[in-house]
């Protein structure tokens, strides 16, 4: 079986999910008074990745708790119609390249992958008529009443943690690896791309793009 494991920020969607979020809290008509106490507890967080005294996963992982905690009001049910309202925005910003990558690897039998580190619920939610097979996201936990539980640390799916998921997923399946494809943005997604025989970087940042050149990868 051969695989397409695609990325989701800055690969099938333009623009970085975790700005479009804050956006979305802060002039919902419903939920924005949540948004200046969570303003409050991030932005400490956010001055120490700048000053480099937070490391970025650290930073990552930690404002990915703070959200989830900001809506833990809402239940299953309403977390997954919040994202939903998100749907037509960053569907909006879906690079078409990729959306016709996806297609074509569907007509060709492949088994497609997103892998990212958003929120499941929303990677759910936003890609509702694409393909995948598997869509692997970071995991809101809940409680026994179906709402956010605090008291469990979110577990932020990011550079080597999209491997452990994905090589958890095919477990039970034998991958042709040398013909499968990844697709990625930025440096952080090189475990991924190392994984498969064709890596392709998207749109990539400076340092997946030098290295994209030196190992003559395609570049999307």
């Amino acid at each position: 079986m051969k695989v397409a494991i695609f990325d989701f920020d800055g690969t099938l969607y333009a623009e970085e999910t975790f700005q479009l979020l804050m956006k979305h809290l802060k002039h919902h008509p419903q939920h924005n008074s949540k948004y200046k106490s969570f303003f409050r507890k991030i932005l400490p967080l956010y001055i120490g990745y700048k000053a480099k005294v937070v490391p970025e996963s650290t930073m990552k992982e930690r404002s990915m708790q703070l959200y989830a905690s900001a809506l833990q009001s809402l239940d299953k049910s309403g977390q997954s119609a919040y994202f939903k309202e998100m749907k037509e925005a960053m569907q909006a910003n879906f690079n078409k390249d990729v959306i016709e990558r996806i297609k074509q690897h569907e007509l060709a039998g492949i088994h497609i992958m997103l892998v990212s580190g958003a929120y499941t619920p929303l990677l759910h939610a936003v890609t509702t008529g694409l393909p995948f097979n598997d869509i692997i996201g970071t995991e809101i936990p809940y409680s026994l009443d179906g709402r956010f539980d605090t008291q469990t640390k979110i577990y932020h799916i990011q550079g080597k943690r999209k491997n452990e998921m994905i090589m958890k997923a095919l477990a039970d399946k034998e991958v042709d690896w040398s013909n499968s494809f990844a697709y990625g943005d930025s440096y952080s997604d090189l475990p991924v791309l190392e994984l498969v025989g064709n890596p392709i970087a998207v749109k990539p940042e400076k340092r997946l793009h030098q290295i994209a050149n030196d190992r003559s990868w395609e570049v999307l």
